[in-house]
């Protein structure tokens, strides 16, 4: 398809049909043209890649979000890669809660402050043993 296009563009260039002032202008058309493309799959492969490992929660979900626009991902779709890409921990514990979250945010904000008590309790149980 990408070759195609390219074809057409020139043609067109040498019917007279287009016109650049500059080869600048005629480049960043080009890269606009492919770019969309390629970043939406890039940021794709990016989201499922994603994972929260030892991460705060918060810093987490700034680089998801980060990742996630741009990705043109349907909002039921967004979810399943949050709730997939965060510890399991956390993610089972939501997945237990009577009113499991239903938007993207409430997972963000529920995810934020069961991982806050989870780290909070794990200090409080570090002083108690000192």
């Amino acid at each position: 398809m990408a070759d195609v296009w390219k074809e057409n563009i020139l043609e067109n260039l040498e019917a007279g049909l287009l016109e650049y002032e500059t080869v600048g202008k005629f480049s960043m058309d080009i890269k606009k043209e492919f770019r969309g493309r390629d970043e939406e799959s890039t940021k794709v492969v990016e989201l499922k890649r994603l994972e929260q490992g030892g991460k705060i929660i918060e810093k987490f979900v700034q680089e998801f979000r980060r990742v996630a626009r741009g990705s043109e991902y349907e909002i039921c779709l967004l979810i399943e890669e949050f709730k997939w890409n965060i510890n399991t921990t956390i993610r089972k514990r939501l997945m237990k809660a009577e009113c499991q979250p239903s938007s993207i945010k409430q997972w963000q904000k529920w995810a934020i402050t069961l991982d806050r008590n989870w780290r909070e309790s794990r200090r409080e149980e570090e002083r108690l043993r000192e």
